[in-house]
């Protein structure tokens, strides 16, 4: 496991830290340690609360925060306001991630924090990320990557921590299973959530996408739950048609990462 100590020093030489915390192990992780070891005079968790931002994940956030005494504020971002984060581009993450920023950068600047961080990771790096520009864009650092921290090192540490989303699965924004070039609006973005919310219920866990493809939703799950899924396809189909879906997939694939990306790909026009 990677050297908590040494997360926790640098932390320390950042000075006063104001962390956007989204809930998710990477950012639940840096919340831990960096109210372990800088106090509550010396480090805050943003969350930015719009409606693209899961219901589950904002319980998460604040369940973990009451949990382990993490110094929370929320903000409400305004990126649905955005033209160009409504017309839903590969470049979508940048206009959200920016309208975050610069509301932390604001709050850093009045209330004297030096540094704002984020909890991106070694393996995030690699990836389509739009979103880090943005964070460039304002000196945002990310002490994980800077450590050289992977995802599976932060899951190994979140473990040992007992933070009990360690072995959470990814859960980006709602926006994130609008089809690339498809307006994102709220009433889309709640028919996303209360399709996942269903799947939920009826039993599926780990990775799970519903993709708005436009007319139709194609459910994306890991091959281990194609059993369950198939056994409550009629419930399932059901529920997706009353939401405003004209027809219901389950994509044979199965849940596989930047789904939409590949699409965008394949298909200029979105």
């Amino acid at each position: 496991m990677r050297d908590l100590a040494g997360l926790e020093a640098h932390l320390d030489h950042m000075g006063r830290v104001l962390l956007g915390f989204s809930g998710g192990v990477d950012s639940s992780l840096l919340a831990v340690i960096g109210t372990r070891s800088l106090g509550p005079s010396r480090f805050l968790a943003l969350i930015g609360e719009s409606a693209s931002y899961p219901a589950a994940q904002w319980h998460a956030a604040h369940s973990l925060a009451e949990r382990f005494g993490i110094p929370v504020r929320v903000v409400a971002t305004g990126e649905l306001d955005n033209p160009s984060y409504r017309a839903n581009r590969p470049d979508r993450c940048y206009h959200c991630k920016r309208e975050l920023w610069n509301r932390a950068s604001g709050i850093a600047r009045e209330e004297g924090f030096d540094a704002v961080v984020d909890g991106t990771n070694a393996d995030d790096l690699g990836e389509h990320r739009p979103g880090l520009r943005a964070a460039a864009e304002r000196d945002v650092r990310s002490p994980l990557a800077e450590l050289g921290w992977s995802k599976a090192d932060v899951r190994d540490a979140a473990r040992f921590l007992g933070l009990p989303t360690w072995d959470a699965p990814a859960s980006p924004c709602l926006s994130s299973r609008i089809r690339y070039g498809l307006e994102v609006t709220p009433v889309r973005l709640v028919q996303v959530e209360e399709a996942e919310a269903l799947l939920r219920r009826l039993g599926v866990k780990g990775d799970l996408r519903v993709r708005h493809l436009g007319d139709h939703a194609s459910v994306e799950v890991r091959p281990d739950e194609f059993a369950l899924v198939d056994s409550c396809w009629a419930a399932i189909e059901t529920e997706l048609l009353a939401l405003g879906f004209d027809a219901v997939e389950r994509d044979v694939r199965g849940y596989r990462r930047g789904g939409l990306l590949s699409l965008a790909v394949a298909e200029p026009r979105a």
